[in-house]
């Protein structure tokens, strides 16, 4: 079977019991970076474990193996930080065991967009999460204009060294909200216009999720 294992995206304490129990028991862990899971599993004194390092440019190669080794062990997906999958490796291998049939089980848990929803104050009836922008400032202009006005919450995913960038794209009129290292120490929640989030963010540090809903600006 292969599990898909939700891990904290910033304080420990988030950890569900049942990810516990499913990493203790599992017989090889598929890690988006093995050292980072590696901290993990010590800090839970969770007894060593095979691990595999599955990220977006060897996914595709590595593919068969995991699945071979699913059929026989009990194998378990995570990623770095929150839910794998959303913004983060593991589509392509969820995608091709469901066409060997092979049994999937999800372990729910933290999550970025999520969490700064809950936070941000915006309708959370209705929601578009984005991910990532493009890594084209042409590509990521046309996904603004497309959704920038859309009658719900949207959420964007944005890394420091592209806050900047983005954030000089977004429509001046629109009111913001910043959700800055959810559930860590310095875990801040801002709100304001694009112009104002340039000056207060000028030196960007952190994970970013960024979000508004044209309804209310």
């Amino acid at each position: 079977m292969l599990f898909i294992v939700a891990t904290p995206i910033g304080n420990l304490e988030d950890i569900t019991l049942r990810a516990l129990r499913v990493l203790r028991e599992a017989d090889l862990i598929i890690a988006e970076d093995t050292r980072h899971t590696g901290l993990l599993l010590k800090h839970f004194e969770i007894p060593h474990k095979p691990m595999i390092s599955l990220y977006k440019e060897v996914e595709i190669d590595k593919i068969n193996d995991i699945l071979a080794s699913a059929k026989e062990l009990k194998v378990v997906l995570v990623s770095d930080a929150g839910t794998p999958l959303i913004s983060d490796p593991g589509y392509k291998l969820v995608r091709e065991a469901l066409t060997q049939n092979l049994p999937i089980e999800s372990v729910p848990g933290p999550n970025a967009a999520i969490t700064a929803l809950t936070l941000s104050g915006l309708p959370p009836d209705k929601f578009l999460f984005l991910g990532y922008p493009p890594e084209k400032e042409s590509h990521t202009r046309q996904v603004l204009e497309k959704y920038q006005n859309l009658n719900a919450t949207i959420i964007f995913y944005v890394s420091p060294h592209k806050l900047l960038r983005f954030l000089g794209l977004l429509k001046e009129d629109r009111e913001i909200v910043i959700a800055r290292e959810l559930t860590k120490i310095h875990q801040e929640i801002w709100r304001g216009k694009p112009s104002e989030a340039l000056v207060k963010f000028s030196k960007p540090q952190g994970e970013f999720v960024v979000l508004w809903n044209a309804k209310l600006s």
